[in-house]
């Protein structure tokens, strides 16, 4: 390795309704970095999907409204150029790894991941068929059914065979109490909790307005939000448990409770379970990361109903980053702080990257060694 400074770019932002949860995420990460150890540099994806360099990411980063900046921005952009969007790409050539803090759409679902394999640099978590599988809880339920990881039953409807599944189908298969909720989105948005065919109806209504491809689930009865962070590559380690109690009468942990009035929420880190349980439940979440060629990181979301049954609710290949988000916080009260963690997570980023350098491409035998030096020379290539 060099003696120069590893060069960290943190990405940020994104299209999802998490957009400013990324930001604050980021910067917390952006303040955790050690600048002794790190050079940093800081990229904001926009809401349209426009990259920003640096030094605006920055003036966002130090409180200048984020609309003013991108405003300025794009003032001059062509954006005829179908690559308009990655003009700022070029400032990254000096990068050694990519650390994406973007929750969601274009973070999470292997979008920014093919950009990162494209550049051929290291970077954080799971790569893109993971993320990609990951994200859609369809794939996600089908891979932990075929492994025989528990989860919970359901039906996937699409605007086309809507009309084959009413609600009296589902309710006579799945219980007259039902969620629906949209395959490949985060932050509870477009999910519904529903009793009744009208309910149905508008839910379906709802969530097809943030996918083509719809789960219609079982609900647990008296269910405990039970959660799991997980850290590692092919060998991977579980924190201890947390849970999450929403505000009595809430129906269960959504977008309001998470993003607008979080002031009714309880954690409890740790969680105190039978010894059995936390053991399942732990060894679901290895099962689940193998399972899904996870890497990096992952939080592992449960529900536990009233016999203590644990059924896998779904897997967050980026999840929050900030110092009260669960993530971190689970791996406090197991021993790792939260400097330590960032640490950890880019020294498996680079092990993840020189184990695939060995593979046979057109050319790699590259590995970590060539981080902080730059671009790849010719030389490299051959």
């Amino acid at each position: 390795m060099a003696d120069k400074k590893l060069h960290i770019a943190l990405l940020f932002g994104g299209n999802s309704s998490e957009h400013d949860v990324s930001k604050r995420s980021a910067h917390t990460v952006y303040d955790a970095l050690d600048k002794d150890k790190y050079e940093v540099s800081v990229f904001m994806f926009t809401k349209d999907g426009f990259l920003l360099g640096n030094e605006d990411s920055m003036k966002i980063f130090n409180g200048a409204v984020e609309d003013e900046v991108v405003a300025e921005a794009i003032k001059d952009v062509d954006f005829s150029n179908p690559l308009a969007n990655l003009q700022n790409l070029s400032e990254v050539k000096d990068v050694d790894l990519f650390y994406p803090v973007i929750h969601g759409n274009m973070g999470e679902d292997g979008t920014v991941q093919g950009l990162f394999r494209l550049l051929n640099k290291p970077y954080i978590g799971s790569g893109i068929a993971s993320s990609g599988v990951s994200f859609d809880k369809d794939l996600t339920k089908q891979l932990l059914t075929l492994h025989g990881i528990r989860n919970t039953k359901y039906v996937v409807v699409t605007p086309e065979t809507r009309a084959d599944h009413p609600y009296e189908k589902c309710a006579a298969k799945l219980g007259e109490t039902l969620f629906i909720k949209p395959a490949r989105q985060g932050s509870s948005v477009g999910i519904h909790k529903v009793a009744n065919k009208e309910e149905f109806e508008a839910a379906l209504d709802d969530a097809f307005r943030y996918d083509y491809k719809v789960l219609i689930e079982e609900t647990i009865n008296s269910p405990r939000e039970v959660e799991c962070s997980v850290l590692g590559n092919r060998e991977a380690k579980a924190s201890k448990l947390g849970a999450v109690v929403v505000p009595e009468g809430d129906d269960f942990y959504d977008y309001n409770n998470k993003f607008v009035d979080a002031s009714g929420v309880v954690f409890e880190i740790p969680v105190e379970l039978p010894e059995d349980l936390t053991k399942e439940i732990q060894q679901m979440s290895l099962d689940a990361f193998r399972v899904l060629d996870n890497r990096g990181m992952a939080r592992m979301d449960f529900l536990v109903d009233e016999n203590n049954v644990p059924y896998f609710g779904e897997v967050n290949t980026l999840p929050g980053f900030t110092n009260i988000s669960l993530y971190p916080q689970l791996w406090a009260v197991s021993g790792i702080n939260y400097k330590a963690l960032i640490d950890e997570l880019i020294r498996l980023a680079i092990a993840e990257f020189d184990d695939n350098a060995k593979l046979h491409y057109d050319f790699q035998e590259l590995g970590s060694e060539k981080l902080g030096t730059g671009l790849l020379t010719d030389e490299d290539k051959k």
